[in-house]
C-alpha cells in the first residue's frame, strides 16, 4: 500500500526547527528542548543564523547547509520571515511544515497578505502546513514533540485534534495526572492549509489511533468536514466538544423556520448524522472515550441500576430521566432470579437495591441477572461503603462480569479512603469508574447516543424517495420566474404550486384584488373560507392583522376584505400588497397543527425542521432538525425528536394521525431540498395532519439565485445516494445486469464476491494473498462518501438474492483533480466485456465530478488488465519505485 501523503508530517524521519534557541522560555527554546527531551530518534537540526550551537547541538544558518534530506520543518520565527523559510524548505524538498508563529490572518489585512504568500509558496512546492498560530504537533510513540507545551504526553491510543492551542496545554496537563495517553496531539491553529478533513483521513488510517477526540470552535468547509468525519466514525469512535456558534447569516431571517433554527442546531444535526458523539465538557470527552475503548457494544438507552443504597439509586434515576434515558423494565425471569438470590427486602424493581449489607456475591448475582436481561441495554453499579461492605471484592466480581459481557457496565464506588483500592483496580482493568452517579449516567447517555448516531450514519438516502417522480423542471420554472422579477419571496400561490410539483397536498388558494372578486371566489370555493393578506413583505400575517378565519357568508367576506386592507395600511404601511388570498376553511376536528420547514445554515447548507405548528410556533419552540437527504428511518427519528410526537398517537379521544402521510410530506420536502438548490427557506405552517392524511394549509418560500454547478448536490453537506448512476446493461448471452453505486447493506454481497474470486484474481486486485475482507476493510469498501469516492458494482438477480459480478471504484486524490481507480470482475465474467463496461461507466462518473485524470497501479503479470487499459487508451509506464508494477493513466 502506498505511503500516506501526510506521513512526513506525522511520522517524519528528520525534523528541522527554525528559531531553535538557548534563550530561556522563548518559543524556539521550548520547542527544541521538547524535541530533545522526548527522545526523537530521527535527524534533528536546529536553525539559528546567530549561533553555531543550540542546546548542545550543532546549529545551521539555513536549511541549505544541511546535506541530509529533511521531511518536517517546525517554524518558530517572526512572521515576516516565514514566506522565505517556506521557499527554502521547498528547494530542500521538505514536504511538511508546522508553523507555530502567530501574526498572520488574525492580525488584519497585512497579516492576511503575508498568510497568502506563505500558502502560495507552500503550494508551489507541495508542502503541507499545520498552522500558523498553533501549539504544534505531538506523536509520543516516535518521540515527536514539536510543540511549545511545557511538558510531554504519555503514549496511548487517543488522537486529540484541537482548534485551540491554549486548550491543548490544559488538556495535556490534565492528561498527565489522569494517566491518559495519546497517539497524536494536533493543534490546528489558523488551518490555512490542512483542516479537519485531511487530518481525520490520516487518523483513520493510523494504526496507533483507536479513538478520535475533537475540540471544535468553527467549521470552514462543511462538505470536507462531513466527508471525513463520517468516514472516520465508520471505523473508529469520534467524540467531540463544540463551543460557540457560527456567525449569523448576513440577511435577516424571512421565515418562521429561519428564526427558530440556530447554527448550533445545524451542527448538532450534522454530527448526529455523522455517527459522532457530542459532549459538553473536557471531562466528558475523556470519560466517553474511555468507555467506548472498553470493547462495549452499545445497543440502546435502557439502563438498569444496581445499588446498595436507595438514595444514590434515586439520584441516578433522576439524572437518567433528565437525559431522556429509559429505566429498563426488568423481565419476569430477571425478577424471579433476583427474588431467589436477594433478601426479601430488595426493591423488587429498577433500581435494584441489593440492601446495605450486600457483599460481593450479591453484587455478582444482581449485576449478572441485569446483564442477561434482554430488556436491559446497560448497567450502572453503585456501591457506598457501609459497615459490612467489602468494596474491593465487589469491584473484582464486577470487573470479572464486565470481561464476560459486551453490554456497557459502568461503576460508581462512592466515598474516599475505603474505596480507593477499588478505584485503582477499576483503572488498572481499564473499566470506567466514577465517584458520583451523575457522571456515570451521562457516560451511558453518550454510549446510547453513539449507538443511535451510528444507525443514522448507516443511512444512505437517495435524492428521490417515491416512485411518483416530482415535476422538478416545473418547480424550477416557478423559482426562475420570481427571480427574473427580482423577487426572492414567492407568493402563497407560487409556494403552494411548488409543493404541488412535489406531490405535497395543499389547500386550494385563489387571490382576489377587489371585494367583488373576493365574493365570487368565496362562492366558488364554498363557505366557510379563510382570507389572508397576500404580501411578500409580511411573514407573520396574524401579527400584522392580516388573517380572518371561518367566514361563513358574503357579508363577512366583504367586511373582512376591507378590514384586512385597512389593518395592513395601519400596521405595515410599507408592505407591498398583491390582493387577498382566499381558501376553504379547513375543518379537521382530529387534526394536529404541525410545522415543516427548511432553512439554510451558513456552514452546513439546507436544514429540515419539524415540530409543533400554528400561530404560537416561536413560543412553543418545539422542533427537531435534520440534514437532508432523508429516508423513512431518518424521518421517524426527526419526528421522535419533538414533544408533539406524543400527540400524534391516540390523544384526548382523537385517533392517531396517518403517519404514512406525515412521513411522505417530510420525504417530499427532502426531495425539494436536494433538487432545488435555489430554495433557501420554507415554511409549511400549519401542516394539518389527521387520521385521513396531511394538508399544507399555508406555505411560504424564499429563494435565491445560485450559479449552475458541475456537482448537482454541491449545496448539500451530505451527498445523496447517486441514483442517477444506476443503469441497466445486458451481456451478449442475454443476462440482465444492474450497474449501481455500492451501498452499506452490500457488505455481505461484497464479502461473498471477494471470497469467490480465484486466488490469482484476489492477488491481482489486492497485491497480496488476502482470503477475505476484514470488518474494517469491508466498511471502508461499502460505506463510502459519494462526494469524494465512487464504487460501482454489477449485480444480477440470483434465486434468492443479488449476485455481484464485478466492482470498480475511484478515490479522489488530495489535489481534487485526479483519482485512483481499482477494478475486479468475477472469474466467470472474463472475456464478456464487463470490465470494459464498468471502466467506461466509472470514467463517465469521474468526468461528471469535474475530475481530469484517472490513474492506477497494475501488476506486470496482470496481462488481461493491461490489455484492457490499452483498449481504453490509458498510457502505461514503469513504476518509479517498484519494477513489478505498471502505472496506468488517462486524461478524462
Amino acid at each position: 500500500m502506498a505511503q500516506h501523503y501526510l506521513k512526513p508530517l506525522f511520522s517524519p524521519k528528520s525534523v528541522v526547527v527554525f528559531g531553535a534557541s538557548d534563550r530561556i522560555d522563548s518559543v524556539g527554546q521550548i520547542v527544541f528542548q521538547n524535541m530533545l527531551q522526548s527522545g526523537f530518534q530521527g535527524g534533528l537540526y536546529p536553525i539559528n543564523p546567530g549561533h553555531p550551537e543550540v542546546q548542545g547541538r550543532k546549529a545551521y544558518a539555513s536549511i541549505s547547509q544541511i546535506i541530509e534530506p529533511v521531511e518536517l520543518a517546525v517554524i518558530a520565527t517572526p512572521p515576516e520571515t516565514v514566506p522565505g523559510i517556506i521557499d527554502e524548505c521547498g528547494k530542500h524538498n521538505v514536504k511538511a511544515a508546522v508553523i507555530i508563529t502567530a501574526g498572520f490572518g488574525e492580525t488584519g489585512p497585512v497579516g492576511k497578505a503575508l498568510e497568502r504568500t506563505v500558502l502560495d509558496n507552500a503550494q508551489r512546492y507541495g508542502i503541507r502546513l499545520i498552522g500558523p498560530n498553533c501549539l504544534g504537533v505531538m506523536r509520543p510513540d516516535i518521540g515527536l514533540n514539536a510543540t511549545f507545551n511545557k511538558g510531554s504526553a504519555n503514549t496511548g491510543n487517543l488522537a486529540f485534534v484541537s482548534q485551540s492551542g491554549a486548550l491543548c496545554t490544559a488538556i495535556l496537563d490534565w492528561a498527565q495526572s489522569n494517566d491518559v495517553g495519546f497517539s497524536s496531539v494536533i493543534s490546528m491553529g489558523s488551518s490555512v492549509d490542512l483542516d479537519f478533513g485531511e487530518i481525520l483521513d490520516y487518523l483513520v488510517s493510523d494504526a496507533l489511533t483507536q479513538s478520535i477526540l475533537l475540540y471544535i470552535e468553527g467549521i470552514r468547509n462543511a462538505r470536507s468536514f462531513m466527508s471525513s468525519i463520517r468516514a472516520a466514525a465508520r471505523i473508529k469512535p469520534v467524540i467531540l466538544v463544540k463551543v460557540g456558534r457560527y456567525p449569523a447569516g448576513s440577511k435577516a431571517a424571512m421565515s418562521h423556520t429561519a428564526s427558530l433554527v440556530g447554527s448550533d442546531d445545524a451542527f448538532d444535526a450534522a454530527v448526529r448524522r455523522a455517527g459522532v458523539v457530542r459532549v459538553q465538557t473536557i471531562t466528558q470527552l475523556f470519560s466517553a472515550a474511555k468507555a467506548l475503548s472498553c470493547g462495549f457494544h452499545p445497543t440502546g438507552n435502557r439502563l438498569a441500576i444496581v445499588t446498595n443504597g436507595g438514595g444514590p439509586g434515586v439520584m441516578a434515576t433522576d439524572c437518567a430521566s433528565d437525559l431522556g434515558l429509559v429505566m429498563a423494565s426488568l423481565s419476569d425471569i430477571t425478577i424471579e432470579t433476583l427474588n431467589q438470590v436477594l433478601p426479601a427486602t430488595w426493591s423488587h424493581g429498577n433500581p435494584v437495591d441489593v440492601i446495605g449489607d450486600a457483599q460481593a456475591d450479591r453484587y455478582h448475582h444482581a449485576v449478572k441477572a441485569c446483564l442477561e436481561d434482554p430488556n436491559v441495554d446497560g448497567v450502572l453499579t453503585i456501591l457506598t461503603p457501609q459497615a459490612m461492605t467489602k468494596p474491593l471484592e465487589a469491584a473484582s466480581t464486577v470487573i470479572e462480569l464486565s470481561n464476560q459481557y459486551s453490554k456497557p457496565l459502568l461503576t460508581c464506588w462512592m466515598g474516599g479512603a475505603q474505596v480507593e483500592e477499588s478505584r485503582t483496580a477499576f483503572n488498572h482493568a481499564r473499566k470506567p469508574s466514577f465517584r458520583t452517579p451523575e457522571p456515570a449516567v451521562e457516560v451511558f447517555s453518550f454510549l446510547s447516543a453513539y449507538y443511535q448516531n451510528q444507525k443514522l450514519l448507516m443511512q444512505m438516502p437517495g435524492p428521490l424517495s417515491h416512485h411518483l417522480e416530482p415535476d422538478v423542471e416545473g418547480a424550477r420554472m416557478i423559482i426562475e420566474g420570481a427571480l427574473q422579477e427580482s423577487r426572492n419571496v414567492l407568493s402563497e400561490m407560487e409556494s403552494k404550486a411548488l409543493l404541488s410539483a412535489f406531490h405535497i397536498p395543499v389547500a386550494q388558494t385563489l387571490v382576489a384584488h377587489s371585494p367583488n372578486e373576493a365574493l365570487l371566489i368565496a362562492q366558488q370555493l364554498g363557505y366557510p373560507v379563510v382570507m389572508k393578506i397576500n404580501s411578500p413583505d409580511i411573514t407573520h400575517k396574524t401579527d400584522a392583522g392580516g388573517v380572518r378565519l371561518n367566514l361563513i357568508n358574503a357579508q363577512a367576506v366583504r367586511g373582512a376584505y376591507h378590514e384586512l386592507v385597512e389593518n395592513i395600511k395601519r400596521n405595515r404601511p410599507n408592505a407591498h400588497v398583491d390582493g387577498i388570498s382566499i381558501e376553504p376553511m379547513i375543518v379537521k376536528p382530529n387534526g394536529r397543527e404541525l410545522m415543516v420547514g427548511v432553512t439554510n445554515d451558513p456552514i452546513f447548507g439546507p436544514v429540515i425542521t419539524f415540530g409543533a405548528g400554528g400561530t404560537a410556533v416561536e413560543i412553543m419552540g418545539d422542533r427537531s432538525v435534520s440534514l437532508p437527504p432523508l429516508n423513512t428511518f431518518l424521518v421517524k427519528d426527526l419526528i421522535q425528536g419533538t414533544r408533539i410526537a406524543k400527540m400524534l398517537g391516540n390523544f384526548r379521544q382523537m385517533p392517531p394521525v396517518c403517519m404514512e402521510a406525515l412521513e411522505s410530506v417530510l420525504l417530499r420536502v427532502s426531495e425539494m431540498v436536494c433538487e432545488l438548490p435555489m430554495l433557501m427557506e420554507m415554511d409549511i405552517n400549519p401542516l394539518i395532519v389527521d387520521e385521513n392524511g396531511a394538508l399544507a394549509a399555508d406555505a411560504r418560500v424564499v429563494v435565491e439565485f445560485r450559479p449552475p454547478s458541475v456537482d448537482r448536490y454541491a449545496h448539500m453537506a451530505i451527498y445523496p445516494y447517486p441514483t442517477h448512476l444506476v443503469s441497466n446493461w445486458q451481456l451478449a448471452d442475454g443476462t440482465n445486469l444492474v450497474i449501481r453505486p455500492i451501498r452499506p447493506e452490500d457488505a455481505e454481497l461484497e464479502q461473498e464476491f471477494v471470497h469467490n474470486l480465484s486466488e490469482e484474481s484476489r492477488y491481482f486486485r489486492f497485491m497480496n494473498s488476502v482470503q477475505e475482507l476484514s470488518e474494517l476493510v469491508l466498511a471502508h469498501f461499502t460505506q463510502i462518501d459519494y462526494s469524494r469516492e465512487m464504487a460501482l458494482i454489477a449485480v444480477t438477480e440470483g434465486q434468492e438474492k443479488e449476485i455481484e459480478l464485478g466492482v470498480t471504484r475511484y478515490a479522489i486524490n488530495p489535489d481534487g483533480e485526479s483519482c485512483e481507480f481499482a477494478l475486479v470482475i468475477a472469474d466467470s465474467m472474463r472475456g464478456k466485456g464487463l470490465g470494459h463496461k464498468l471502466m467506461i461507466t466509472l470514467m463517465d462518473a469521474a468526468r461528471s465530478k469535474g475530475l481530469k485524470t484517472i490513474e492506477g497501479e497494475v501488476l506486470n503479470n496482470n496481462v488481461s488488465m493491461l490489455k484492457l487499459m490499452k483498449r481504453l487508451d490509458f498510457t502505461i509506464e514503469a513504476h518509479p519505485e517498484d519494477d513489478s508494477i505498471k502505472i496506468v493513466r488517462k486524461l478524462l
